[in-house]
């Protein structure tokens, strides 16, 4: 039996092993299972910046620009986000956990109708033609088009699903998923496959931020609350586990957090708020000994880190966060340290090979 590990390896093989050598795109998204999304730029979508660590020579949008010939899908998972188009057979059919009024479905009918007359839809096209249906609050203030919302939950409901994205709005075709084995055993067996997925997604995880993940999948998975339940009182007999000071972290089965191979690279990395190794802000507190926020929904004159502050890991430690945006074609920075700056030359040196190559990454969607 191989032995616990120490808190500092627990931190090396969170990074390696989720930072992992770059490949091809399919195959970063086949490697890390989910890709969580977000249509913020600050200064590229999460998406991009996500991916941007793990695809040789990737470019901001490119999972936009190459979506359909990817075979992946955009769903609801723990959160929203681009996943294999095998994973819809652990998520659907989806039985939301508000159901329609008879009002609501009868416009949910007549837009599938239009949908599947067209084959497939921008939203401008089914505000246009349902009109009627009125206006709803927006999501972050003014308004929009309700059947722009209809579209949004249809999708969720398994209706449709995203053909392609124009500029970054979502184009819909419809969609309909078969039936499943609704059996103890097979309804289990989908439950334990996407926590799977979350544990080899995130892990290392502590127990606690296991839970609050599982408890995230009744966005993605409403219908398996309760074998979702059944798998997570059930982790310690299906993954790897460790009590690390005072903390039970878990692991997938067949790795070795203490294995030497662990070994974080000496560059600078600037990730994505919502990036694996970073997601987890209770993980993040417990291995760096210091509280990343996310502060793009704060008012700008409580912000202590900054309107989209991205974390800057150097080899294995956090040092500190930046915010980036183009200027006229230049990238600029602003740089945020939790204790002090790094006085190594090595670390300038690293950053300025980082920046260069955000330069280029970001410069291809502007």
């Amino acid at each position: 039996m191989a032995r616990s590990p120490t808190l500092d390896e627990l931190r090396r093989y969170a990074i390696a092993r989720s930072l992992f050598k770059p490949v091809t795109l399919p195959a970063a998204i086949r490697r890390l299972g989910f890709v969580q999304a977000d249509p913020m730029r600050a200064p590229a979508r999460a998406q991009d910046l996500i991916l941007f660590h793990r695809v040789r020579d990737y470019r901001a949008g490119e999972l936009e620009r190459r979506y359909e010939r990817l075979g992946i899908e955009e769903d609801a998972f723990v959160n929203y986000g681009f996943m294999q188009r095998e994973m819809l057979a652990l998520l659907h059919p989806r039985t939301p956990r508000k159901p329609w009024d008879a009002a609501t479905m009868e416009r949910a009918r007549e837009v599938l109708a239009f949908v599947q007359e067209r084959g497939a839809v921008h939203p401008r096209e089914v505000g246009e033609t349902f009109v009627h249906h009125g206006r709803v609050a927006g999501y972050w203030g003014g308004e929009l088009n309700a059947s722009t919302r209809l579209l949004e939950h249809m999708h969720h409901h398994g209706w449709l699903r995203v053909r392609r994205r124009e500029a970054g709005t979502r184009v819909y075709e419809a969609m309909s998923h078969v039936e499943q084995d609704e059996s103890p055993s097979a309804r289990r067996a989908r439950a334990e496959a996407l926590v799977d997925v979350i544990v080899a997604l995130y892990a290392p995880i502590p127990s606690a931020s296991l839970g609050y993940l599982v408890t995230l999948l009744r966005y993605g998975a409403p219908h398996l609350s309760v074998e979702t339940r059944a798998v997570l009182k059930a982790a310690r007999a299906r993954y790897g586990h460790a009590m690390v000071d005072g903390t039970t972290w878990f692991w997938p089965a067949d790795e070795n957090p203490a294995s030497r191979r662990h070994q974080p690279d000496e560059g600078v990395r600037l990730l994505a708020p919502f990036d694996p190794v970073v997601w987890d802000r209770r993980r993040f507190e417990m291995l760096w000994s210091w509280a990343y926020r996310f502060e793009a929904y704060v008012p700008a004159p409580k912000r202590t880190m900054g309107h989209y502050a991205l974390p800057v890991l150097w080899g294995e430690q956090m040092v500190g966060w930046a915010n980036l945006r183009m200027e006229r074609g230049r990238l600029s920075h602003e740089l945020g340290f939790a204790v002090t700056r790094p006085r190594d030359a090595g670390f300038r040196r690293a950053l300025d090979e980082e920046l260069a190559r955000f330069e280029v990454f970001l410069k291809q969607e502007n």
